[in-house]
């Protein structure tokens, strides 16, 4: 079973940075790709960036140009600079993996971390 386990959340004021990292659990992953989402209160989860192995990227564009998100395939792990942060921003920011097992692929999320923007 494979675990997701996030961290780098927290609470920071308008325009500042936070680099969140999840890292999977288990080796040998055949990952597909990896990537973050999140969800803020009274709203539905929405994606934030995309990245495959191969280093394909994708963003919302509320985000581009703010946020990289980036691998470490070797360590199993993905993550998310986030730069020149805006209230907006607020939510809980989840890490999803789709990994393909034998020929199946398989969608993990990791619990969630909270990114507070405030002053």
């Amino acid at each position: 079973q494979v675990q997701l386990v996030e961290s780098g959340g927290g609470l920071v004021q308008p325009g500042g940075s936070l680099r969140l990292s999840c890292v999977a659990s288990g080796s040998a992953l055949r990952i597909l790709v990896m990537g973050w989402y999140r969800q803020a209160p009274g709203k539905q989860r929405e994606l934030v960036a995309t990245i495959t192995p191969g280093g394909t990227t994708t963003y919302a564009d509320s985000v581009k140009g703010r946020f990289t998100i980036s691998r470490d395939i070797a360590e199993n792990t993905v993550y998310l600079q986030m730069n020149s942060l805006e209230q907006k921003d607020t939510a809980v920011y989840y890490c999803n993996y789709r990994i393909l097992v034998l020929s199946t692929g398989y969608t993990y999320w990791g619990q969630g971390t909270q990114v507070t923007v405030s002053s």
